[in-house]
C-alpha cells in the first residue's frame, strides 16, 4: 500500500502547475471592444509569443468574447532576440486605441520548451494582462507555469495552463 501511495505521489508531482491572478479592486469592465495584443517572447524558442497568442485568441473566443480583434500583422515582429518588443506592444496599443477599442489583452512568454533530459517534459510559463486602453491601467493580470508528462505535447500543456489562467478573466458588461 505504501508503495502505491509513493508511486501515485511521484506521478502527481511530475506534472506540476502554479498560477496566480489579480483583478483590480472594485473593477467591473465596461462594455467595449477588445484587441489581442502582441505577446512578448522572453524565451529561446522562436515565435513562442505567436503560439501563445493563437491559443489565447481561441480560448477567449470560445468563452464568448467574439469582439476580440487582432492587431495588424505588420506589427508582428516576434523574433528570437528582438529588443524592440516593448515598442511593438506600445504600437499595437496605439493602433487599438485609434480603432476605438477599449481593452487590450496581451502578455509575455517566459518558458515554452521541452526540458532537456531523459523524460523531456514540456514546460510553459506565461503572464497575461488586460489593459484599459483609455486609462492605461492594468485591470486584470495572471501568471502561471506548468510542466507536463514526457509524452504530452507542449501545445497541450500550454492550452491547459492558458485555459486555467483565463478562467479568472472578468467578463465585460453586456452591451446596452
Amino acid at each position: 500500500m505504501l508503495r502505491i501511495v509513493l508511486i501515485l505521489s511521484t506521478l502527481w508531482l511530475a506534472a506540476c502547475s502554479t498560477t496566480s491572478s489579480m483583478t483590480g479592486a472594485g473593477t467591473s469592465l465596461a462594455a467595449g471592444r477588445w484587441a489581442l495584443l502582441p505577446f512578448v517572447n522572453h524565451t529561446d524558442t522562436p515565435q513562442a509569443g505567436l503560439a501563445a497568442e493563437a491559443v489565447v485568441d481561441h480560448l477567449v473566443r470560445a468563452r464568448g468574447q467574439a469582439a476580440l480583434e487582432r492587431y495588424p500583422v505588420t506589427l508582428s515582429k516576434d523574433t528570437l532576440f528582438d529588443p524592440a518588443e516593448r515598442k511593438v506592444v506600445e504600437e499595437a496599443q496605439a493602433w487599438a486605441k485609434k480603432q476605438g477599442i477599449r481593452y487590450g489583452l496581451g502578455g509575455s512568454v517566459q518558458e515554452w520548451r521541452y526540458k532537456v533530459g531523459i523524460d523531456g517534459e514540456p514546460a510553459v510559463g506565461v503572464t497575461l494582462e488586460l489593459v484599459d486602453l483609455d486609462t492605461g491601467a492594468i485591470v486584470w493580470s495572471a501568471a502561471g507555469a506548468r510542466s507536463g508528462w514526457s509524452r504530452e505535447a507542449l501545445s497541450a500543456v500550454a492550452q491547459k495552463l492558458l485555459a486555467d489562467l483565463l478562467t479568472t478573466l472578468p467578463a465585460p458588461a453586456p452591451d446596452k
